[in-house]
């Protein structure tokens, strides 16, 4: 799979079916990947701080790869993900959601061209969950590629260009998400309903 510019794109399918691995070769990070570059920012899956570093020293990370601390990258992540408030707290006395929000901002302080991110919207309210995902759409939108892994299909279908559909550690579907919607549907063992929207409904 190649990130395309200027595209969201998500890899969704059930537990075990490779969207990790698929997205740590894309970075570079499994085997079989390419080295990674410096121009491609990661975020696994449930990343959290376990030491008593503050939200601005943790954005401030994502700088480390260009060798500087730019301020004006820093200010811009920290407005885009709204974690003003919690500027000077300690990121391990924080919440999940709280905590999720900052690692995002760390990525996006690293302005690298293909953002990787598994699960983002992990320990999210539904509000903040929706906003993480106009702010990926919006970072696409400015000529960015991003690659996502969700188990949320509604999210992929409200805000993806691009749905990649895994099962038993191959993509069985990839396009638009109206088209792929269905093979998510069948991938979960689910049935897929179009009235009023296209969604997941629990098995019969």
């Amino acid at each position: 799979m190649t990130p395309l510019l200027s595209q969201l794109a998500v890899i969704c399918g059930p537990n075990g079916a490779g969207k990790t691995t698929l997205l740590k070769r894309l970075a570079g990070l499994a085997p079989g990947g390419a080295p990674r570059p410096k121009d491609i920012a990661y975020l696994p899956q449930g990343a959290r701080a376990e030491w008593g570093m503050t939200v601005e020293q943790i954005v401030a990370l994502g700088r480390l790869p260009h060798g500087d601390r730019d301020p004006r990258a820093i200010k811009d992540a920290i407005e885009a993900t709204s974690i003003g408030a919690l500027l000077g707290r300690r990121i391990d006395r924080l919440s999940g959601g709280e905590q999720r929000r900052v690692m995002i901002a760390r990525v996006l302080a690293t302005e690298a061209p293909t953002m990787l991110l598994d699960e983002p919207t992990n320990d999210l309210d539904p509000a903040a969950a929706h906003g993480i995902m106009r702010l990926l759409q919006s970072q696409a939108r400015s000529g960015r590629a991003v690659v996502l892994v969700l188990h949320a299909v509604d999210l992929a279908h409200r805000y993806a260009d691009r749905l990649l559909v895994m099962k038993d550690g191959a993509i069985i579907a990839d396009g638009p998400p109206h088209e792929t919607l269905p093979a998510a549907a069948a991938a979960f063992g689910m049935s897929y309903g179009l009235d009023p929207m296209p969604r997941l409904l629990s098995p019969p």
